[in-house]
C-alpha cells in the first residue's frame, strides 16, 4: 500500500485538526470506530505496517504518547480500567496496514463479566477462573 492511499499518512498531512496529541514520532487521534467512549489511537508517523518493524525510539515515543493518552482519558472521562492493543496481520484482525495501538478505556459494567480482559477475542477462553 502506498502512503497516498493510507488513512493515517493522509491524516499525517492533510487532516491535522484530528490529531489531539503528538510528539516527534507519532500521534494521537480519537478512533473513527470507537468501541467505548475515548477510544483512542496511537500511530507512528513512519508508515509502516507491523509493531515489530517499528525503530526502538519509535516503541519509546509510542509508550510515552500512550502515558500521556492515559492522563488525558482519565481526566475527560474517568474510566476504570483500559484495554491497549495492537492487530498485526490479518489473522489477528489487522485491516488499517500502518501500525497503530488502541488505547481502549473500560467502564464498570460495559460488560457483564470482564474477567480475561482480552482473552475474551476467543470465545470461552475469556472467563479462565472456570477452569482453575
Amino acid at each position: 500500500m502506498s502512503t497516498n492511499s493510507c488513512i493515517f499518512c493522509n491524516i499525517l498531512r492533510e487532516k491535522r485538526d484530528n490529531i489531539v496529541l503528538s510528539n516527534k514520532h507519532c500521534f494521537a487521534m480519537f478512533d473513527g470506530y470507537p468501541v467505548s467512549k475515548g477510544h483512542i489511537l496511537i500511530i507512528p508517523k513512519r508508515h509502516v505496517s507491523s509493531f515489530f518493524q517499528l525503530e526502538l525510539d519509535e516503541v519509546v515515543d509510542a509508550y510515552l504518547l500512550l502515558q500521556e493518552a492515559k492522563k488525558l482519558l482519565d481526566k475527560k472521562f474517568k474510566p476504570a480500567g483500559y484495554n491497549i492493543g495492537v492487530n498485526i496481520g490479518s489473522a489477528a484482525g489487522q485491516t488499517v496496514w500502518h501500525v497503530h495501538i488502541h488505547l481502549i478505556p473500560r467502564y464498570k459494567g460495559d460488560v457483564e463479566n470482564p474477567t480475561g480482559g482480552i482473552r475474551n477475542i476467543f470465545p470461552d477462553k475469556g472467563d479462565y477462573t472456570k477452569i482453575l
